[in-house]
């Protein structure tokens, strides 16, 4: 009996062993299955690195409290007198402990001398200087394909080209060209190219420069059309600013200032990829004034959106920028200069599944911005003073009710044509960015303005006419595919319809393309993106539009793009 209770102790501790073999072996296998399982999804883009860490620092968090709680819940025997207890660890726990040790002492060792290297600059030849480091180079060309074609029932000679009569001093100066090509397609070659420098001055602070091909007066447009005869393209100078970023101790940017000829401040809504929404704004505007974001994280947003600066936030940014025709006259500042003043609220909230959803409220309030008519008599405008030439805009496309300034000599026909209306809008943007089908987003975008400004009464006198109330404005979008493309194979499609009415917006500022630029029109988009290698691909867009009000006015225009970024 004794020696088969011995037999059965025996064959109880070579189960139990086999059995604890058995459970470090699936525990290191469920562990490998895991930790292999995230670094895949976030290598297919399904997980950030952000949230991929997140998640293991969880899972590690939770063994360590379980396991807490086991031992806290055994009980434990007292040792009798006399007796010694040596705790036991299994030697798969060792080699663990072993290894990441060995893993943080190998890290902290390469991360210690690879600063050595990068400060005292190791094996580099005549070490660049100090300063050279603190630049970053960078820009991107693009060569476009565009075919405008022209509605076959278009009205002919009606709408006027106002930029032209202004430029070339009267509608009798301008003769055909006074009137916008309404009937003749056209087939271009266009060519962009951008360089910028930023130069890094302390921290925080960085100073920025970007030069642009383009038409010099053309605020919303950087492309340059080729057949020049040989001659040189113009190279401007888009941007010029100085930058500051607050950060606080967690790396949070709650604070941004800027100066100069600055990028948008404000947001547009939109996906980030296609550079947002252009129903105010064209993409290529520069802003020329000051501007300050100022943004509070919400509680509980750590870690839940991989764009930590503003996940889970509230934001507000605010603005002041001069306008006028600085290339006409040179005056001092005064209560009658052109300004435009911007102010926005809007909040940034990832979900747990990476969602994301951003919206806005702005309010932008241009001042001194309406026609002031000349009123000599005879109101010809080489008696005007400059103060009432200075309200001509220098750019004015088409859509905006425009109003007379003065005339010729013979006081018989304009010669210069300004703004009936002034323009004090509301704008709503919307953006929700659906991940849960990544690599690959859906996002959706709604964006609505109103010009508030608009007065019949007053309208009505300077475009010497009844004017009816047309001040709406709004897109909706879809984008489909990945979120950024810049890689072979990533792909990405997308649909808008836009409606824009007369004075909904300024002219001269909204996209340069729908309806070949300015208001009054309505349509839709369509276009795709198809990453051809790194840092290069291909786009091609149909622009399908009429006018809104007035004699037909419809053109469909065709875009194929070959991007490149460096």
């Amino acid at each position: 009996m004794d020696n088969k209770k011995q037999l059965i102790a025996l064959a109880l501790c070579g189960l139990v062993g086999v059995a604890q073999a058995g459970e470090k072996e699936e525990l290191l296998k469920l562990r490998n299955t895991t930790t292999n399982l995230i670094k895949e999804l976030v290598k297919q883009g399904i997980l950030t690195d952000k949230v991929a860490d997140e998640m293991i620092k969880k899972a590690e968090a939770d063994a360590e409290t379980q396991a807490a709680q086991q031992v806290a819940q055994k009980p434990v025997d007292a040792p009798e007198q006399g007796e010694i207890r040596v705790p036991y660890v299994p030697e798969f726990v060792k080699d663990e402990i072993r290894q990441q040790v060995r893993t943080e002492l190998r890290a902290d060792v390469v991360h210690d001398v690879m600063q050595e290297a990068k400060t005292q600059k190791w094996g580099v030849p005549d070490a660049l200087p100090e300063w050279i480091s603190r630049f970053k180079l960078s820009g991107d060309l693009r060569l476009r394909s565009q075919n405008d074609f022209m509605a076959a029932d278009n009205a002919k000679t009606y709408y006027l080209n106002f930029q032209n009569i202004n430029n070339q001093g009267g509608t009798t100066a301008a003769g055909i060209n006074g009137f916008l090509n309404t009937t003749h397609d056209r087939q271009r070659f266009r060519e962009r190219l951008r360089l910028a420098v930023d130069a890094k001055i302390t921290d925080g602070l960085k100073a920025g420069v970007r030069l642009a091909t383009g038409n010099q007066p053309d605020p919303v447009s950087t492309n340059q059309t080729l057949a020049n005869n040989g001659s040189q393209y113009q190279f401007n100078l888009d941007r010029a600013y100085l930058k500051y970023d607050a950060v606080n101790d967690e790396g949070f940017k709650w604070l941004t200032l800027s100066g100069g000829r600055i990028a948008n401040p404000f947001y547009t809504g939109g996906a980030e990829f296609t550079g947002g929404s252009e129903l105010v704004w064209d993409t290529d505007l520069s802003f020329e004034g000051f501007a300050a974001t100022a943004r509070h994280r919400l509680g509980g947003s750590e870690g839940i959106h991989d764009k930590s600066d503003d996940a889970r936030s509230v934001f507000a940014t605010v603005g002041a920028f001069p306008q006028g025709n600085s290339s006409r006259a040179e005056s001092a500042f005064s209560s009658t200069d052109q300004w435009l003043f911007g102010g926005q609220l809007g909040v940034d909230w990832g979900f747990q599944n990476q969602d994301a959803l951003k919206s806005a409220v702005a309010y932008y309030d241009y001042e001194n911005i309406k026609a002031k008519p000349n009123q000599n008599t005879p109101p010809t405008c080489n008696t005007n003073s400059a103060k009432n030439t200075l309200s001509a805009p220098s750019w004015m496309p088409f859509g905006n009710t425009p109003s007379i300034i003065c005339y010729d000599n013979a006081n018989v026909f304009p010669q210069l044509y300004g703004l009936a209306s002034d323009f004090k809008i509301v704008n709503a943007s919307f953006t929700y960015d659906m991940a849960r089908f990544a690599p690959h987003h859906v996002t959706v975008s709604a964006d609505y303005a109103k010009n508030v400004g608009f007065n019949s009464k007053s309208v009505a006198q300077l475009a010497q006419s009844q004017v009816k109330d047309q001040t709406n404005a709004w897109q909706v979008r879809v984008d489909v595919g990945w979120p950024k493309i810049d890689h072979a194979g990533q792909w990405g499609v997308f649909t808008a319809y836009k409606h824009v009415e007369r004075d909904a917006v300024l002219a001269a500022y909204t996209d340069s393309d729908f309806h070949l630029g300015g208001t009054n029109a309505k349509g839709w988009v369509i276009g795709a993106n198809y990453g051809l290698m790194k840092n290069v691909w291909a786009t091609g867009r149909w622009l399908s539009t009429d006018v809104i009000t007035g004699p037909r006015y419809g053109n469909d225009v065709l875009q194929l793009d070959l991007n490149t970024r460096f």
